[in-house]
């Protein structure tokens, strides 16, 4: 559902507003992205923008924890502040939907709205309902993520994800969220990339909680999977209209030569990174060369587990940002092999539009129950100023219009693509690397909180105004 996008004309350079600047983003005539029902745009997440951790009866979470321990996040930066959303919301409602973007995907903090004993926190939901009916007003198309890593600390104080119980208290989280919230959500997701959750926070210890063992993460990723199983019935019942689903994120893997072990390796590296998550979500079982590169690591599975976890899908959320060219660590898995001379982000992420293709139309010739899919996280981090009350990220324009052309070619190979939305709205706290690595499409001044919308951005609003004009 596209909004009026015509008011950010009167607040972008005049070089966009009078057509002067040169677009290097409008996709060709022949683009999928024309579709009028191709939806555009943009994601954030409630711990890396919303600050306020102390206030309104918001509980710790697992991130809180993480960022105060000295030496586990860049510069011992933390999300207590970060864009200061909780209390500038709604302005940045007003700023998303000057720029025309037609979607939007929030995540809900859980200790935000749910107390230690299960009950609802008023003010937390409270702060949830307004955004997302202002959201609505502005015609802006609604996808919320219930789980973007902030657990709450008092359940990783009972085992966090090792700890099966927390799967159903999180079906009781999204059996409180969408009781609350039906009506003014178009899309739940359940999970953001539970790799990262289990791997990263379990496996080693790069995220919180900050544990390292293989056996954990298998298991913690099992009671991911379960919460999410354990979730969409729940979603189905309680708000029927919208639509329901899991974003995975993915990665491409591709071998250092053509020796037999340099492409098995490739391949187990898709499997840790894809297969894991998605053969159980769609097959409803784990790919058994995961116990090749962890041997020993099956987590512990009871009857109809599997069948819960493979529940139908109405989309996938596929969240894409670099490949990785690997070789045989010479024993049972990979090992990264760098590759010279290539384009690389602030993170050190290699530009590569096409791994996000090859996985698509990968994906379509594996799983035949394959769901719609949107992109609903892709983009870069770069070291961006303010120069002149401007921002010319010229690197991310190329590599979205790159990467949206990815998205164009899986489409025209028969992969059936609904949306895109660009990661992310504003710069924001990324994590282990706290403020350095910059994300956004607006740019966050840190010592301020002023938003200033970079050249990307008033390129894509070019963009979907051109393209409301055609439809």
């Amino acid at each position: 559902m596209a909004n009026d996008a015509s008011a950010v004309f009167d607040t972008l350079s005049p070089a966009v507003s009078n057509g002067s600047l040169a677009d290097p983003f409008t996709p060709p005539a022949d683009s999928s992205l024309w579709r009028k029902n191709f939806l555009l745009g943009a994601a954030t997440a409630s711990y890396q923008i919303e600050g306020a951790v102390n206030e309104d009866g918001r509980l710790p979470s697992i991130w809180d924890t993480f960022s105060a321990t000295p030496g586990k996040v860049l510069a011992g930066d933390t999300g207590a502040v970060a864009c200061d959303h909780y209390h500038r919301w709604e302005a940045d409602v007003e700023m998303l939907a000057s720029l025309g973007l037609e979607g939007y995907r929030l995540s809900i903090a859980w200790p935000r709205v749910m107390g230690a004993a299960g009950l609802p926190n008023r003010k937390g939901l409270d702060f949830y309902k307004r955004l997302l009916s202002r959201l609505k007003e502005k015609g802006i198309t609604t996808s919320v993520t219930l789980y973007h890593w902030d657990l709450p600390q008092h359940l990783e104080d009972r085992g966090g994800w090792l700890n099966r119980d927390t799967a159903y208290r999180f079906a009781d989280y999204a059996d409180l969220m969408s009781r609350e919230l039906a009506g003014t959500v178009d899309a739940w997701a359940t999970l953001n990339e539970p790799w990262c959750s289990a791997y990263l926070g379990y496996g080693n210890g790069h995220h919180a909680p900050g544990l390292a063992n293989d056996r954990f993460a298998t298991q913690a990723m099992h009671h991911l999977l379960l919460a999410h199983g354990l979730a969409i019935p729940v979603l189905r019942a309680n708000d029927p209209a919208s639509q329901k689903g899991i974003v995975a994120n993915i990665g491409r893997g591709t071998p250092n030569s053509d020796s037999a072990a340099d492409q098995r390796a490739a391949h187990l590296f898709e499997v840790q990174h894809n297969a894991w998550i998605l053969d159980p979500l769609l097959k409803g079982a784990y790919p058994q060369d995961l116990f090749e590169l962890w041997p020993g690591t099956e987590p512990l599975v009871l009857d109809g587990d599997m069948q819960t976890i493979s529940a139908p899908l109405d989309f996938l959320g596929i969240n894409y940002y670099f490949r990785t060219n690997v070789a045989s660590d010479g024993a049972h898995g990979f090992r990264d092999v760098p590759l010279e001379g290539v384009e690389r982000t602030q993170m050190g992420w290699e530009v590569y539009p096409d791994g996000l293709r090859d996985l698509l139309t990968g994906f379509k010739r594996t799983y035949h129950n394959l769901p719609p899919i949107y992109i609903t996280e892709n983009g870069m981090a770069s070291d961006d100023k303010v120069i002149d009350g401007h921002v010319d990220d010229t690197q991310r324009i190329s590599f979205l219009k790159r990467h949206l052309a990815a998205v164009d070619q899986a489409i025209k190979a028969g992969v059936d693509i609904r949306g895109y939305f660009l990661w992310s709205l504003m710069d924001n706290f990324e994590w282990a690397f706290g403020y350095e690595r910059r994300f956004g499409v607006v740019h966050i001044d840190y010592s301020t909180q002023k938003r200033t919308v970079k050249r990307s951005a008033e390129l894509v609003a070019k963009f979907l105004k051109e393209r409301k004009a055609r439809v």
